[in-house]
């Protein structure tokens, strides 16, 4: 295989896909992407502007496959993201990248993959496999976390909860999404519309799809649980509150009856009974109500 940078045409490897289909690999940036395209016998007539691209899908042309590449980087999930097209025809694959993240992916292939592309077919798989290939090491670490943040609401340390959750959903939901839209591609290569593929390497592309499938499934899984933390987490809420509201019920009540001891001896009307010698039973009388309803609320289990 040939791997072409660029206007370097640099060769790395000295291969062929088959022996009755000589093909190559191009990677390139969206500045030579027109001229690489010509020299790949690929004709597109769309402008390619890889800042547009905002999904992973892939399209059937006359000739030819197109595809467009929009894959979250994994530390910052919510941040910029990786975009580039794929073109495939009957013998060449071109790769339009403009932050060299594919030629990365292919230094680590090499380096990794004792067959790294026997056919344009086993190169799209292994160029799919690498950038899919810590993705389950990041779910886990999500799990990870929120098995933490159910330990913290557990032991009622919820001051910063809402902090943590809110992005970890948010970066989930755009994980689902990316691993959905990948299914979606993985199917569409696997139908092989223009019969650019050979039909006995199709199942590379059922493997990916298959890939996508666990970890977008492992990624539902992890927004339940992560709704799940989230109730515990607002039951522990409304529980703190109850407990609020139970201990300001029960200052209301011994005190209401307080107040209207107090208001009623308040009055000073001249000829009111008890108002020059009273103040010592208002007191005793104070005292009895607050053990009554102490006494009550204890036998209550309200304290």
């Amino acid at each position: 295989m040939i791997y072409k940078i660029g206007e370097r045409l640099v060769p790395i490897e000295n291969e062929t896909w088959e022996k009755e289909r000589p093909a190559a690999v191009f990677l390139t940036d969206s500045a030579h992407a027109e001229e690489t395209l010509k020299k790949a016998g690929i004709v597109y007539d769309n402008e390619i502007k890889l800042a547009k691209i905002g999904f992973c899908k892939v399209e059937n042309q006359h000739e030819c496959m197109v595809g467009t590449l929009c894959i979250p980087k994994l530390l910052d999930v919510l941040g910029n993201k990786y975009r580039m097209y794929f073109f495939v025809n009957q013998l060449n694959v071109v790769i339009v990248d403009d932050d060299a993240f594919a030629y990365k992916l292919i230094q680590r292939i090499q380096k990794k993959k004792a067959r790294q592309a026997d056919t344009k077919e086993r190169f799209i798989y292994n160029f799919f496999a690498e950038f899919m290939s810590r993705d389950l090491e990041i779910l886990i670490a999500y799990e990870r976390r929120l098995l933490q943040m159910e330990e913290e609401v557990t032991r009622d340390e919820v001051e910063s909860f809402e902090n943590e959750m809110m992005p970890i959903r948010r970066e989930l939901l755009n994980l689902r999404s990316y691993y959905d839209e990948i299914m979606d591609l993985g199917k569409e290569l696997e139908e092989n519309e223009n019969g650019i593929f050979l039909e006995r390497h199709l199942k590379y592309f059922g493997t990916l799809t298959d890939r996508a499938d666990r970890l977008m499934s492992k990624t539902q899984h992890l927004l339940e649980y992560a709704q799940q933390v989230k109730e515990a987490y607002q039951s522990q809420i409304a529980a703190r509150q109850n407990n609020n509201m139970q201990f300001l019920t029960v200052i209301s009540t011994i005190f209401f009856p307080l107040t209207l001891i107090t208001g009623w001896f308040g009055m000073n009307f001249y000829d009111m009974p008890g108002l020059k010698s009273g103040y010592y039973s208002v007191c005793v009388l104070s005292v009895v109500v607050v053990v009554v309803s102490l006494h009550f609320f204890k036998k209550k289990k309200i304290i």
